[in-house]
């Protein structure tokens, strides 16, 4: 969808212990002097699900110092003891949760299988019922495959092309209607570069070696699945496709430039759009998805230009067996094993690393889910997220948002009409909690017994037509990007609004029973996160109405911007893998995000337990497990394919960077008593401080 939405963390996650948030309000730790033990707590107060303060102690690996690595310090032993499952790219906390959440949607839909009138339960068993894929074969697929093969002239593409649109396969461009940038009570449609089968440029124009072996690997993927389309000369027509990609990969925009706000907000007419790039009908296109505007927001415009060049060029028969392919791979969920397996080989193995395929049923969840989420969420948060806990998350919400808004008027950089602003902006704010206010109306979408192609298609349409049914409508503000169900938080910056799905507001991120600090250090700091969003590199381009202008002074950008050059750098630095470093202009808004949210949060906490010293509780001071908090959600085991993926394309750094942001932050230094001589110790005058 573009970075209107910055994500906390990747929506596929990891690892080993921790259950749901159980109710009530914070446990009030009595106060001793710090380095006085802490006293027993009364056998009627609920445990922390982890540990005894809300950390897991066994994970840490204490023979490694703090300030050397902190990462493996707190989490060395959980990471050296814990294998990735087969099925999984990486594993950690968020994995986890994710895989809870899995399992309590399971027990909900297949309580509902069975019942002809549940919607929900019939997606569900339409997912589980193999044989039926298996004995329809291609025949679900084919009049829409005879359709593509059909195309006799060029003349007829872009309407084809916007057909897949439809069905959600990609195409050459992608286009969706969402908020615009800067007029933010308005939908506008907003295109956006595609046409690739693998994940970025790169993939296709490095002269690396592995990235070299991966597209050896792709060509011989699409190679496999002309074959099992029953295509001739399926060698041949797979080196035309990947000629084709690597023509529209030179086109393309680099990840860095497209996370650029300003730079991908470029409205002109549709007859603009037209003279800049020949070669594609986007008038034609428009019509085929149903769309009916006289102008358009353009990305990335050289590469829809260059794009629509490449088009012009190919032959018709590469552009159809190019939309061929991307069918039977977008539905080979849905299709017989053969198309699934090779599917899953390449985009799961090759790409991820992952040695094996979930089993049926986690993947029914996922569509069902994915198809029908109000209606399976309604269930959910109905079971799993009593009111006290959404009670004690808005409280810790609100304290942090407090703490940011103090932090502005300590900033020395920022013009005292900025900070004026900025507090305006900061209360504007709509804070999301658990679960929407108000659930999809999904009664219009047709769910058969039988008919698991069907019911995928349909589904497709209908968040099709959902989606462009907005335009000329007043915004949704009630809408929400994830399912309660979604172990992430995101920052919408049109919205100027933080969300926090239910399913994040649990251990070891946020448990009502654990120590304050760790709460502080985990979800605390993610709400901090999410709330630096709206102020970092790019969400600080949107102003208190989630409209793109500038409301800066030029210093207090140039300000800003040297602070974020220093902890690009800091992060240019880190090789987590030979040869490949992490980008720290591709991550810098998470980066920047991370350390204002550690910052805030941890103002907050002070705040909370009301400027007294925090007792001792297993050795460890209050400031101590703040930090601990932090570097515990983090915890993450990743296959290098999976790494070298996130390194070339994921704008979040790996998990041991992200706890490493923690060495620009005094108060650690003095936590862990950190030395000049430790490879994390930052000389006082160069640790990066932005809020």
């Amino acid at each position: 969808m573009r970075n209107f939405m910055l994500m906390l963390a990747a929506s596929t996650s990891l690892t080993a212990c921790a259950a749901t948030g159980s109710g009530g309000s914070d446990v009030v730790i009595e106060t001793v002097a710090e380095g006085s033990a802490a006293p027993a707590a009364p056998a009627n107060i609920a445990k922390p699900q982890i540990g005894t303060f809300g950390f897991d102690e066994a994970g840490m690996d204490r023979s490694v110092d703090p300030g050397d690595n902190f990462y493996q310090y707190a989490n060395g032993t959980w990471a050296k003891n814990t294998a990735i499952p087969a099925d999984k790219s990486n594993y950690g906390m968020f994995s986890v949760l994710d895989d809870l959440s899995r399992q309590r949607t399971q027990e909900i839909l297949e309580e509902a299988k069975n019942d002809p009138g549940s919607k929900i339960g019939t997606a569900y068993a339409s997912f589980l019922d193999e044989a039926s894929v298996e004995a329809k074969g291609l025949a679900p697929i084919k009049p829409w495959l005879d359709r593509i093969k059909g195309l006799s002239s060029k003349a007829g593409y872009p309407a084809l092309a916007a057909a897949a649109d439809r069905n959600g396969i990609s195409g050459p461009v992608g286009a969706f209607v969402g908020q615009d940038d800067k007029n933010p009570e308005a939908y506008a449609l907003t295109m956006f570069q595609a046409g690739l089968g693998m994940p970025d440029r790169d993939y296709y124009l490095s002269t690396e070696a592995k990235l070299a072996e991966t597209r050896a690997a792709y060509l011989k993927h699409l190679t496999n699945v002309l074959n099992l389309a029953g295509e001739a000369n399926a060698a041949t027509r797979a080196k035309a496709i990947l000629d084709f990609e690597t023509q529209i990969a030179r086109a393309h925009w680099t990840q860095v430039e497209s996370r650029d706000a300003t730079k991908t907000y470029n409205k002109m007419s549709v007859a603009e759009l037209e003279r800049m790039a020949p070669g594609f009908d986007f008038s034609n296109y428009y019509d085929g998805i149903g769309v009916n505007v006289s102008d358009v927001i353009v990305g990335q415009p050289s590469a829809v230009k260059g794009i629509a060049a490449a088009i012009a060029k190919a032959p018709l028969s590469v552009l159809k067996d190019q939309l061929l392919v991307r069918s039977l791979d977008d539905y080979s969920d849905y299709l017989p094993a053969a198309i699934d397996k090779e599917h899953f080989a390449f985009y799961g193995t090759v790409l991820s690393g992952t040695p094996e395929q979930q089993v049926r049923w986690k993947r029914a969840v996922d569509f069902t889910t994915g198809s029908l989420g109000d209606e399976v969420s309604k269930e959910y948060v109905a079971r799993y997220f009593p009111p006290e806990t959404k009670a004690a998350a808005d409280q810790l919400v609100k304290n942090v948002i407090a703490a940011m808004d103090r932090r502005i008027d300590q900033l020395e950089w920022m013009a005292p009409d900025t900070k004026t602003a900025a507090h305006a902006k900061l209360a504007a704010f709509t804070p999301k909690i658990g679960y929407p206010d108000r659930w999809r109306d999904l009664s219009g979408l047709k769910i058969d017994r039988g008919d698991l192609f069907g019911n995928a298609l349909r589904s497709n349409n209908f968040a099709h037509e959902y989606n462009v049914g907005k335009l000329g409508q007043p915004i949704y503000r009630w809408e929400w990007g994830m399912t309660p169900m979604t172990v992430n938080a995101y920052a919408n910056f049109g919205m100027v609004e933080i969300v926090f799905p239910a399913a994040i507001l649990q251990p070891p991120f946020f448990d009502p029973n654990a120590d304050p600090a760790v709460n502080y250090g985990g979800i605390g700091a993610v709400i901090g996160h999410e709330l630096s969003h709206h102020f970092d590199d790019q969400g600080a381009k949107y102003n208190r109405e989630g409209r793109l202008v500038d409301w800066w002074t030029p210093q207090d950008v140039r300000n800003f911007e040297s602070k974020l050059g220093s902890l690009g750098s800091q992060y240019d630095l880190y090789e987590p893998l030979p040869g490949m470093h992490v980008q720290g202009k591709l991550t810098m808004g998470e980066n920047v995000a991370d350390l204002a949210g550690l910052t805030v949060a941890y103002d907050a906490y002070k705040q909370a337990i009301g400027g007294t010293p925090a007792p001792i509780i297993d050795g460890f001071t209050g400031d101590q497990r703040f930090y601990l908090g932090w570097a515990q959600v983090w915890r993450r085991n990743y296959r290098e394919a999976n790494l070298r993926q996130r390194l070339l394309t994921d704008p979040h750094s790996p998990s041991e960077q992200r706890t490493a942001v923690v060495r620009n932050l005094d108060p650690w230094y003095a936590a862990y008593k950190v030395a000049t001589d430790d490879t994390l110790y930052v000389a006082p005058e160069k640790r990066v401080r932005v809020w």
